[in-house]
């Protein structure tokens, strides 16, 4: 298994996408649709229809990645957020890719504490 940087931005496309884009054609969608910028130190997922598969798609200093996971009986939860592109960390991209539904789960929220004098 691999494991994503914990620095990167991790961005998901909302919508279905065709599966027959390749690299150019989901960098143009980057680009286009999302008002992103391909060359960014980040990973853009997207999925197709039925939900199972996903495309990752990075760039890594002198050229781009495309990852694919194709799920045979299962379907991915992808977030049910409204905004046109869909933020996460990449540990909640991990979780996404192992099945797991990340608007169910929640986080306690860090906390800051001050020393008493």
């Amino acid at each position: 298994m691999f494991r994503l940087d914990a620095d990167l931005q991790v961005y998901l496309h909302r919508n279905a996408v065709d599966f027959r884009l390749g690299i150019n054609g989901l960098i143009a969608l980057v680009e286009q649709s999302m008002q992103l910028d391909p060359f960014a130190r980040a990973v853009y997922a997207f999925h197709n229809r039925r939900r199972n598969r996903i495309k990752l798609l990075l760039w890594d200093r002198n050229g781009f990645w495309l990852l694919l996971k194709r799920l045979e009986e299962d379907r991915f939860v992808w977030p049910r957020r409204q905004q046109a592109v869909i933020e996460l960390t990449t540990e909640q991209l991990h979780w996404l890719l192992d099945g797991i539904d990340v608007d169910a789960v929640k986080r306690h929220p860090s906390r800051k504490y001050q020393h008493t004098a």
